[in-house]
């Protein structure tokens, strides 16, 4: 059990120094925001790669941080009955709907998003706008890597849940 304890600490640890790290990129997107704004209606100059790099930040933060937010149960769930259940019968739900649901759904996204990302990389996929970001394979780079922290994560709540479930109940 201990192996199983000390892998979820881990990954654990790896999500939420992650997220954290991410966390600041709402501030930097705050401030390159106001920038753009600034420079574009008090000085009238506009810049394409700016702007792209707030939609950068953006898309960043929120596939990068979906693992995040599971570790700290901020994403969405239907919790008309699950908020009712004991604590066997959420790891219950748990370990299945990561079984089920979520480890198979970042693996067909991993491997979907593959050849998009791959060929991407090919050509060094650039921004189509003049001026724009000549780096989009990155972006796209951020598709698998969302999959696979995910999958890390979902690994690691399945984990907890089947500790819970395999732990003698008290009596």
């Amino acid at each position: 059990m201990s192996l199983l304890r000390a892998t979820v600490h881990y990954i654990d640890v790896f999500t939420d120094r992650t997220g954290r790290l991410l966390a600041w990129l709402v501030l930097a997107m705050a401030l390159l925001t106001t920038v753009v704004v600034v420079m574009r209606y008090g000085f009238s100059y506009g810049s394409i790669m700016a702007q792209e790099a707030v939609t950068y930040m953006h898309g960043c933060l929120f596939m990068l941080g979906t693992a995040y937010a599971l570790k700290s149960e901020s994403h969405v769930r239907v919790d008309i009955f699950y908020r009712g259940f004991s604590a066997r019968t959420k790891a219950w739900v748990n370990s299945l709907g990561g079984i089920v649901f979520l480890m198979p759904l970042c693996a067909f996204i991993g491997f979907s998003s593959w050849n998009y990302v791959s060929e991407s990389w090919l050509i060094r996929e650039t921004s189509p706008e003049p001026g724009g970001i000549p780096a989009v394979f990155l972006l796209k780079s951020v598709i698998p890597l969302m999959a696979f922290n995910l999958f890390l994560q979902g690994l690691a709540e399945t984990l907890r849940s089947a500790l819970i479930l395999v732990e003698p109940q008290s009596a």
